[in-house]
């Protein structure tokens, strides 16, 4: 806690001599879904004579009234035990681009409560200042549901017609019926002529 309170009454001191050190940051908002991966870059005055054992980088998280340490460098050197574990194992910083004056961040796996305000404090022998960057994360969108499958009207069936053939059958048995009610009749009537005759014939 001391050392923290340390670089930043430097920071004030040496922002109020130096006014040729400029912090800048890529990017002023970003805004990203959970689970994604993101990154966070700052880059500050550099020279050539400097040397990275008087490099001090404090970032940190302003969100919900609180703090949280996402990377320090204490005169060039990582000092992972000061970060805070809700960035554990999830924060990568690229050290090839420092010394051309570049904080590189790469934050993964994204979480809700990683949204807020990112400071970086830089500190060197020949200036010093910060700025801020704001990170909104947002809930992880719904996977599309495959979509209903429609119901499709079953089709009518067929009403069943008489086929030709069953058509032809019908015609030959009303014939037939027919036939046979006229031989009937002609029976009948030959009958009751025969019977008239024979009954004219006693009288």
């Amino acid at each position: 806690m001391k050392m923290i309170c340390s670089i930043l009454l430097l920071l004030s001191l040496t922002s109020c001599v130096s006014g040729a050190f400029v912090v800048n940051v890529t990017q002023t908002s970003s805004q990203a879904e959970e689970n994604q991966d993101i990154t966070l870059e700052w880059m500050f005055t550099t020279r050539t004579s400097s040397s990275s054992n008087s490099l001090y980088i404090y970032c940190e998280l302003f969100a919900d009234l609180k703090t949280s340490v996402l990377f320090h460098l204490h005169e060039g050197v990582e000092l992972p035990e000061s970060q805070y574990e809700q960035f554990t194992g999830r924060v990568q910083w690229d050290k090839d681009v420092l010394r051309d004056g570049r904080i590189r961040l790469h934050m993964s796996r994204l979480r809700i409560n990683d949204s807020g305000v990112y400071r970086c404090d830089v500190l060197t022998g020949y200036g010093s200042g910060s700025r801020i960057c704001r990170l909104k994360v947002t809930a992880a969108a719904d996977e599309p549901k495959p979509p209903r499958p429609t119901m499709r009207p079953q089709p009518e069936r067929p009403t069943m017609r008489p086929q030709p053939e069953s058509r032809g059958r019908i015609g030959l048995y009303v014939g037939l019926i027919a036939a046979l009610l006229v031989l009937c009749a002609g029976l009948c009537f030959a009958f009751l002529l025969s019977f008239t005759r024979r009954l004219s014939v006693r009288i």
